[in-house]
């Protein structure tokens, strides 16, 4: 039987739940979680999405992910492909790891935005030991949006989520901290399953229009790095590594362009080496200043 077309918009929040077939643990241990996280990390800086919360449980995993823009499927498959790999090769296992495509339904006003992130922090009381204190349970991100921990990954607008239970940061906190205990987990759950409704939630959230042309950026690149277009698109050069892996991530974020366009762009490389790069261009962006606001620089020049 043919699946359903999955409902899905460039400027919606998504919910989404992955869950691991039914015989294996999604997380056999701290650092699966740790490594799903780096991931979700790492396709956060690539596709410049907005995470406004998570929790990792063993067989399973919670996301609240505003698109900005970007085609959610395509980041989720990034994200679970690349873990399924690296289990794989970690446990010495082959075929599939998720059970079914990822579920995911659309945020579609502030009541069901509130229920669903109370819902998802509320997940670790399910484990003995966090039953009282769910904000110490370290692979939700409960704890940073009650600044009881930093956000060592950076991933989390938990301030968007916290206007929306009081007029300050402080009495936010509290107000969402009761509401976590006070709440009926059944009564969330119906919440969570209501229909889709056919109206878009914008809450006056910017979101970036995927539709730059490359040409445009390989001229913002040549630039910034004071290089011409067409050393950028010589087929190799060790020299300009860097300004090929930055090209490449914004054409990925900003074109919605797939390898094999890239491929041909930057003058007939591999779609292994344009993934090499990508990957390249991501780590840049993580750890060099001058580039980390890159992708925003280059919409304010374009805008």
């Amino acid at each position: 039987m043919p699946r359903n077309a999955r409902l899905k918009t460039d400027d919606s929040i998504f919910y989404i739940m992955c869950k691991s077939i039914s015989e294996v643990d999604l997380f056999k241990d701290d650092f699966d979680k740790e490594m799903y996280l780096r991931l979700v990390k790492k396709y956060k800086d690539l596709h410049d999405f907005k995470v406004y919360g998570y929790c990792l449980m063993d067989n399973h995993s919670h996301l609240m992910i505003d698109a900005n823009g970007a085609d959610i499927s395509k980041v989720m498959h990034g994200i679970n492909f690349s873990y399924a790999m690296y289990f794989n090769r970690k446990y010495g296992r082959d075929g599939h790891l998720f059970k079914d495509r990822f579920k995911s339904k659309i945020v579609a006003n502030d009541k069901y935005l509130k229920a669903l992130s109370l819902y998802m922090h509320n997940n670790p009381t399910s484990i003995v030991e966090y039953k009282n204190s769910p904000e110490k349970y370290a692979f939700s991100s409960l704890g940073i949006f009650l600044g009881k921990r930093s956000d060592s990954f950076k991933l989390v607008d938990y301030e968007f989520i916290m206007d929306f239970f009081g007029d300050n940061l402080k009495k936010a906190r509290k107000s969402y901290y009761n509401l976590i205990f006070k709440c009926n987990e059944e009564k969330l759950k119906e919440e969570i399953e209501f229909e889709d409704e056919k109206t878009e939630y914008r809450s006056g959230r910017k979101i970036i229009i995927r539709n730059f042309n490359p040409d445009d950026i390989l001229e913002y690149m040549s630039t910034k790095i004071n290089i011409s277009k067409s050393h950028i698109c010589t087929k190799y050069s060790r020299n300009l590594v860097h300004a090929k892996a930055l090209t490449v991530v914004l054409m990925r974020s900003l074109c919605n362009l797939r390898c094999h366009d890239i491929s041909s762009i930057l003058g007939n490389i591999t779609q292994a080496r344009v993934l090499k790069l990508s990957t390249i261009g991501i780590q840049l962006i993580g750890t060099e200043e001058k580039y980390e606001n890159i992708i925003g620089d280059f919409i304010k020049c374009h805008a």
